[in-house]
């Protein structure tokens, strides 16, 4: 049997080959086109046994099919399987779009809408019929034949370019290494760090030490290095990816104009004003100018603060470091030297106190405390050795949700880190002997992914304080998707839940990091066995918000660029009145050149291409500019090949209910297991069968306020 075909368990990952994909998908495809005519084809009234759930059954087993093949894309890239992956993609685009266009099936839905059985159904059930809906109206389905046929290539045209402006950055990074072999040019570079690289070296015949431009290799380089030049040499290569400056094949400028353009052209068909708008029509925010308008608003709150970490940052590098003119490539150095001259410690320090064998059992005896549960190491089919599988079990012993953990870096996998679904929980009728039904809850299991440095030397690996925080906040998307209990597949877990709220959970279990009672538990120095000792973690938390202040205005760059770009911005033609929503009328403030003179006494015009607008928008909001040849959007695969495109500023968005959410355990003991109960119960296992405002006032008993994210953050002055 195709593997890619078995639905019974878990994926079976060590026998899928790229020739298993295209005959699995084009096989579910032709059932289920099938079964959508038949369905069609029924004069009787539609009823949720009879209409909504053998479509369900269909489109999950399509889901299960693919999703193993996207996952293995993005973690096991290989020439073979990028290329099936490519050609299969379009097919899959095309069949969800059709879908989406199906005025008949829509009629369908309208009809049990209207029907008596309405009323009937439970919540959760109505909350999909009514986000069917929508959703058929927002993907064309009222749309005259014409417009129809223009939208389905937009969709395979955009399912395209995000799939290859993701293989040009993978590429990109991959293809740059630099190798020293002088060992005094790499003076300040923890030990570890020389040790992956001169294993690194090793591996590729070379002698001496290697770099790339991976997070674990590149980031030490730019906080550690005391040579300059070899840290403006990576911040170059890494800051010019996939770009003009490098292979044309690999150049993601292009790319990202068609996007973008496409991405109105969407709109505008669909009768939107421009694509933020389409964009937050399935979300929490109501309007592209109301996003700007937070953003704004907390950039101003911010913007004191990073002044003031600018100014002490510059002083300091001037007197301490003899740096006159604080470069980009300076900025991680010099903060690294401040911090550790005005708290006493360095991110290497604390580094050795968190082994992967500490912090792990200390992350799962967490959620274990709160949500009474038991996390234990189990087995099943992988992709790479590397890859851990985990049981999550109730106070009863029974099976409630599992997870792969894929953690280290390597070539053929994607950089950053994410959490995706395997398997949805969802009640399932099963038919056995004799054709008796019976039913049962669907196990779900989740992917955990990030690009932390594997173990060197033979000691298990070591994370940074910041890795650990990435590792709570995927897990934390990991319990949102495993701790439902919504058993209708389009609401349970993530399933259904608007954009700009996703992130709550996995935002919210950041907040644990920073308490003794939990880091204690989890730390255990890699020479010294040690636990971490509290006049360290003193000095951590008194760095908490250092720089704070420009963390958040560059998290404010990027989702105000990102709204800008995507609702009043036409990329590579004519600004048209973007400029309405930056409120500069001469709209030029750049240090990038201007189009070409404009005749004496006029105005010069502005380049209208998209590094023009991220010219503005730093001009607006930041106070660390980078150089000119820095290429950002070109490996901003968040809304260029992911699913944030005008849904960026959904991290700071949701980071106001997070703080805000954390705040009760704040007020009642952050190990409250009953406080625990009612977040796993209020928010966790209502997934999306209701709307994300309507959970956290369950939580909080109230509307989400700004004060605790503020408070957190250290921008308010009493703080």
């Amino acid at each position: 049997m195709n593997p890619l075909l078995d639905f019974s368990g878990l994926p079976r990952f060590a026998e899928i080959k790229p020739e298993h994909v295209a005959p699995a998908i084009e096989q579910l495809l032709a059932e289920n086109r099938a079964l959508i005519t038949r369905l069609l084809s029924d004069s009787a009234p539609p009823a949720w046994q009879d209409f909504i759930v053998p479509m369900e059954n269909a489109n999950e087993r399509l889901s299960r099919a693919w999703g193993p093949v996207g996952h293995l894309n993005a973690v096991m890239n290989s020439p073979e399987l990028r290329e099936v992956y490519n050609a299969t993609l379009p097919k899959i685009t095309q069949y969800y779009a059709e879908l989406g266009q199906n005025l008949a099936l829509f009629q369908k839905f309208k009809a049990l809408h209207n029907s008596p059985e309405f009323a009937g159904l439970s919540v959760a059930r109505k909350k999909i019929i009514e986000n069917e809906l929508r959703d058929f109206r927002l993907g064309g389905a009222e749309l005259p034949e014409d417009k129809k046929a223009r939208y389905l290539e937009i969709q395979e045209r955009l399912a395209e370019l995000s799939s290859r402006f993701s293989d040009n950055l993978l590429d990109a990074t991959n293809d740059y290494t630099l190798v020293v072999e002088n060992r005094g040019e790499l003076s300040g570079l923890p030990e570890d760090v020389l040790q992956a690289a001169q294993e690194a070296a090793v591996a590729a015949e070379k002698t001496g030490w290697l770099f790339t431009l991976k997070a674990p290799s590149y980031m030490p380089v730019m906080q550690f290095a005391d040579n300059r030049a070899l840290r403006e040499t990576m911040y170059r290569a890494y800051g010019t990816r996939a770009s003009e400056f490098g292979k044309p094949e690999w150049d993601n400028t292009k790319l990202m104009d068609e996007i973008v353009q496409l991405r109105g052209e969407e709109a505008s068909l669909l009768g939107f004003a421009n694509f933020g708008e389409l964009s937050l029509a399935a979300k929490m925010a109501e309007s592209p100018q109301q996003v700007v308008t937070f953003m704004r608003e907390l950039a101003q709150r911010a913007r004191p603060f990073a002044e003031k970490d600018l100014v002490e940052l510059r002083e300091f590098a001037r007197a301490e470091l003899g740096l006159q003119e604080l470069q980009s490539w300076d900025i991680g150095y010099a903060s690294e030297k401040l911090r550790e001259q005005r708290y006493a410690f360095s991110e290497q320090e604390v580094k050795q106190y968190f082994p992967e064998d500490a912090v792990l059992p200390g992350m799962f005896k967490l959620v274990e405390t709160l949500y009474g549960l038991q996390i234990n190491a189990s087995s099943a089919p992988s992709w790479h050795d590397d890859v851990r599988f985990f049981d999550i079990r109730d106070a009863q012993g029974q099976l409630v949700g599992q997870f792969y953990l894929d953690m280290y870096a390597r070539n053929s996998k994607r950089g950053g880190a994410w959490m995706d679904d395997v398997i949805t929980r969802r009640r399932v009728q099963t038919t056995g002997g004799r054709g008796q039904r019976t039913e049962g809850i669907q196990t779900p299991v989740a992917y955990l992914n990030c690009n932390f440095s594997p173990p060197v030397g033979g000691k298990p690996a070591v994370f940074t304080h910041d890795e650990v925080i990435t590792l709570f906040h995927e897990f934390g998307h990991g319990l949102h998707h495993l701790l439902t209990e919504v058993e209708d597949l389009a609401v349970s877990g993530i399933n259904g839940v608007e954009w700009d709220a996703v992130e709550l959970p996995s935002q919210f279990m950041e907040n644990f990091c920073w308490e003794w009672d939990v880091l204690h538990g989890m730390t255990r120095h890699s020479e010294t066995n040690e636990k971490l000792p509290r006049a360290l973690f003193d000095k951590m938390l008194a760095a908490k918000n250092f720089q704070s202040g420009l963390q958040t205005l560059r998290q404010i760059e990027f989702a105000l660029f990102d709204m800008l770009m995507h609702s009043n911005f036409e990329a590579g033609g004519a600004n048209g009145d973007r400029n309405t929503l930056l409120e500069k009328p001469d709209g030029c403030e750049s240090g990038r050149p201007a189009a070409p003179p404009a005749p004496e006494g006029s105005a010069p015009p502005c380049r209208s291409d998209i590094l023009q607008l991220l010219d503005e928008v730093r001009a607006e909001v930041a106070v660390l500019i980078p150089p000119a040849f820095q290429r950002f959007p070109h490996s901003f695969s968040h809304i260029f090949a992911g699913g944030y495109a005008a849904g960026y500023y959904s991290y700071k968005w949701a980071e106001v209910l997070s703080a805000d959410a954390y705040s009760l355990f704040e007020e009642n003991g952050v190990l409250n297991p009953d406080v625990g109960a009612r977040f796993r119960s209020e928010v966790l296992a209502m997934g999306g069968s209701r709307g994300a405002m309507q959970s956290f006032a369950a939580f909080r008993g109230r509307e989400p306020s700004i004060d605790a994210l503020l408070r957190h953050n250290g921008l308010l002055e009493t703080s």
